[in-house]
Order: C-alpha cells, then sequence, then structure tokens
C-alpha cells in the first residue's frame, strides 16, 4: 500500500512537472523565434520585446492573486482552468496575423499560465506531507523548470526551422490536453483550510507598478517611469494595513526569503537577457539558421538537465548554500567571457561561455523556493513559494526590458549585424554583475546568522 501511495505521489508529481515544462518551455522557446517573427511581422526590437515581456509581465503579475484564488476555489480546478485558458492562448498565437494581435495572445496564454506554477506547487505540498520527501520533488520541480527553460532554443530552433515560427506555440495544445485528462484522473482535489481573501487593490498596484515599470524601461518613458515609483510608494502604504494582503511586506524581514526573491530576479534575468542577446548574435551577426542556434545552445540545456535534478539532491541533503555559489559564480563567468565579443570570436570560446552559463542557472534554481520558506513558518509556505515564482518571472521580464533597451541604446540606430558586438557588450557586463549579485547574497542569506534570524511573533501568527 505504501508503494502504491508513493507511486501514485509521483505520478501527480509528473502531471504538475508537464505543465511546468509546457510553460517554461514557452518562456524561452520564443527568444529563438524573434528573428523569423520580426521579418514574418515587420516587427522594431521594441516590439519583438513586447512578445516576450508581454507574456512574462502579465504572469508575475498574476501568479500571487492566482495562488490564493486557488486555495479557495479548489487547487484542481484552478490548474485545470489554467491548462484550457494557456492552450487556447497558444492556439490563438499561432494564428496571429499582426504584432498586435500576437501580443494580445501572449496575454491571454500568460493568464492561463498564472494559474499553474503556483498552484502546481501547492499541489506538490499538499500530496508530499514528508519533509525530505518535500524538498525533493521542490528540487525536481524546479530542476524541471530550468530545463524546460534552457531547451526552449532547442525545440524552437527545430520546429522555427522545419515548420515555421507559428508551430512553436501549437505543440502546447496537445500537451495541455493531455494536462487537463491526466489531472481530472489522479490529481486530488484540495483547499486550504482557511483562504486568504481577495486584495484586489494590492493586486491592480503590483499590475501597475511592473507594466509601468516595463514600458519605461523598453520605451525610454518617463511619465511611465514615474508612474512606476508611485505605484511602489502605493505599495508601502496600502499593504501593511490590509487585513490579508497580496504581499505581505513581513516575509522581507527573513533574511533567506528576501536572498532568494533577489536571487530568482538575478538569475531569470540573467537567463532572459542572456537568450534574447545569444539568439540575435547567432543567428543576425553570425547567419547560423534557427536549428542550428539553437542546437549551440546545447550545453546550456545539457548541463541543466544533468546538474538541477542533483542540485536539487544537493540542497536536500545539505542546503542551498553550495548550489547558489556554484550557481552566481558560473553566470558571472559566461558574462566575462563574453564580454569582448566580436563576429569572429572562436566558437570553442562562445560555447565554453555556454556551458559555464548552464552550470551556473542549473545549480541556482532549484534552491531557490527552498531558500525563501526556510525560517518561515509552515502556513506561509505557499506564500512564500508564490513569491519566489513571482520574482523569476518578474527577472525575466527585467532582463528582457533591460538588456534589450541596452543593445537598442548601443546601436544608435546601425544595423543589427554591423553594430551588435559593440552594443552587446555592456549587457554581457550586466549578466556578470548578475552571477556576482547571486554570489554574493547566497553568502549573506544562508550563513548562521541569516538561518537564525526567525520572523516575529505576528508573523508566526499569521
Amino acid at each position: 500500500m505504501a508503494v502504491q501511495a508513493r507511486s501514485r505521489r509521483l505520478l501527480i508529481l509528473g502531471i504538475c512537472c508537464m505543465s511546468l515544462l509546457m510553460v517554461g518551455l514557452d518562456n524561452t522557446i520564443v527568444n529563438i523565434a524573434v528573428p523569423a517573427i520580426g521579418r514574418d511581422l515587420r516587427a522594431p526590437l521594441s516590439g519583438l520585446q513586447w512578445t516576450i515581456d508581454a507574456y512574462t509581465l502579465v504572469l508575475a503579475s498574476l501568479l500571487l492573486m492566482a495562488g490564493s484564488t486557488a486555495d479557495r476555489v479548489g487547487r484542481r480546478r484552478t490548474f485545470q482552468t489554467g491548462l484550457v485558458v494557456f492552450s487556447i492562448g497558444s492556439l490563438l498565437c499561432g494564428l496571429a496575423p499582426s504584432l498586435g494581435w500576437l501580443i494580445a495572445f501572449r496575454v491571454v496564454q500568460a493568464i492561463g499560465g498564472s494559474m499553474l506554477n503556483p498552484v502546481a506547487m501547492s499541489i506538490i505540498t499538499n500530496v508530499f506531507t514528508d519533509r525530505r520527501e518535500r524538498a525533493r520533488a521542490i528540487g525536481v520541480w524546479a530542476g524541471v523548470v530550468g530545463i524546460s527553460m534552457a531547451l526552449g532554443p532547442v525545440v524552437g530552433g527545430l520546429l522555427v526551422q522545419s515548420t515555421g515560427w507559428r508551430t512553436i506555440f501549437w505543440i502546447n495544445v496537445p500537451i495541455g490536453a493531455a494536462a487537463v485528462v491526466l489531472t481530472a484522473l489522479f490529481v486530488p482535489e484540495s483547499r486550504a483550510p482557511r483562504p486568504r481573501r481577495v486584495d484586489l487593490p494590492g493586486q491592480a498596484i503590483v499590475l501597475v507598478l511592473l507594466a509601468s515599470a516595463t514600458y519605461a524601461i523598453i520605451e525610454h518613458e518617463l511619465v511611465a517611469g514615474v508612474v512606476a515609483l508611485v505605484a511602489l510608494v502605493a505599495l508601502l502604504l496600502v499593504e501593511p494595513r490590509r487585513p490579508e494582503p497580496l504581499v505581505d511586506i513581513r516575509l522581507f524581514r527573513s533574511p533567506p526569503f528576501s536572498g532568494a526573491t533577489s536571487i530568482a530576479v538575478a538569475a531569470f534575468g540573467a537567463l532572459a537577457g542572456f537568450l534574447l542577446l545569444n539568439t540575435l548574435y547567432l543567428q543576425e551577426v553570425r547567419g547560423f539558421s534557427p536549428l542550428h542556434a539553437g542546437l549551440l545552445t546545447l550545453p546550456i540545456a545539457a548541463s541543466a538537465l544533468v546538474l538541477g535534478p542533483l542540485s536539487g539532491r544537493l540542497v536536500g541533503a545539505s542546503g542551498p548554500r553550495a548550489s547558489l555559489l556554484v550557481g552566481g559564480a558560473g553566470i558571472a563567468v559566461s558574462g566575462l567571457l563574453l564580454t569582448a565579443l566580436t563576429p569572429h570570436t572562436p566558437m570553442a570560446l562562445v560555447l565554453a561561455a555556454y556551458f559555464s552559463f548552464g552550470i551556473g542557472f542549473a545549480m541556482v534554481n532549484p534552491p531557490i523556493t527552498v531558500t525563501a520558506v526556510s525560517g518561515l513558518p509552515t502556513a506561509q509556505a505557499g506564500v512564500a513559494s508564490a513569491f519566489a515564482s513571482t520574482s523569476r518571472q518578474f527577472g525575466s521580464v527585467l532582463g528582457i526590458a533591460v538588456l534589450g533597451a541596452v543593445l537598442a541604446a548601443g546601436l544608435r540606430g546601425r544595423p543589427l549585424p554591423a553594430g551588435f558586438s559593440s552594443a552587446s557588450h555592456v549587457g554581457w557586463w550586466i549578466i556578470a554583475g548578475c552571477g556576482a549579485v547571486i554570489l554574493a547574497i547566497g553568502l549573506l542569506t544562508t550563513g548562521r546568522w541569516a538561518m537564525s534570524r526567525q520572523p516575529d511573533a505576528e508573523l508566526v501568527d499569521a
């Protein structure tokens, strides 16, 4: 009976990972198709940034609310709804007749995707009750997220090269349909004993904050930057006064939680920016086909495939510090190797940078969620994991927005192939800086002092 129960738990973990594989692929598979989409829909660089950031922006904005909604109406029901909406959005993206429609349908995708990540984590937490077994399951889950995001360029390159960019969206439809059926058959329904109330003011402020900040960076719009600053101040003033806030500011009193959210932003910002610059370099500067460009990123995917689960096991056995330090160092070294990139840089050096980045990202991703919940009360674990997922997506938004803006500023109107190399140098330095930030924060927030800092009694009772 115990073996049967464990097999069922592993099956449920597999179903959750299937949906996350789909969402994770979609986070990065679009990058490899950016040049093809730009040519077909005649889109400028800023428009191409929005095809990626419209998705991640909405996803980041709705993750926290989706988690609390699932606690109230049922996790399985919310999970299935998310799968259906995401699949419909994917179908529509593949049919988009123009850039504007593609961006709109990416928003539909994101609304569905927001119901998957935090809800899957809640399902896993509810099913895996043993502490050590849960840590391993979370490690596998986080590893799948990293693997799927790293595999995106490879799968995308194959599809774009063979059948066109629209199929990168259509591939989600059969996977989503299968996940809906499997969820109905095997995933039990569950709700929180005392679900959190909906915080509409908090949700509205978060959406305005993220949207205006992203718009300000991509479009160089000062007014949007002011709006973002006002929204941030409003968030700090309004949320502490809400009985059950969407963004509980008190969580940031835990050094491991604050460190994990910062590391998530830095790591996923580095990944999104790395893939954007890499795609443009390989296809527009070096002239490789989408498939060839995708295959050249195999070192990243291979590292994630091998080291992601290993990192999860290491975190479960000895804590997150070692994984975070190796991860930060790997990302930093990768960025440094590419700071002098030219159209004629030996591919051996480029591939070495890819290997280094793959090792770094594979090691840093699994510990993020585990670190986020360290030192917090069990009742706050779901909120903390949702924050970790939100931070990942917000990092992706910033990575595309910031590095795209830096690249556009460096080009100064020059054509992409001729001006890319020198214009991208600042971007690679930023990626190296992200690795250094991960290294420093990982060292600071996983030591004895940080782990001994317990939340105050008010938070424990919350």
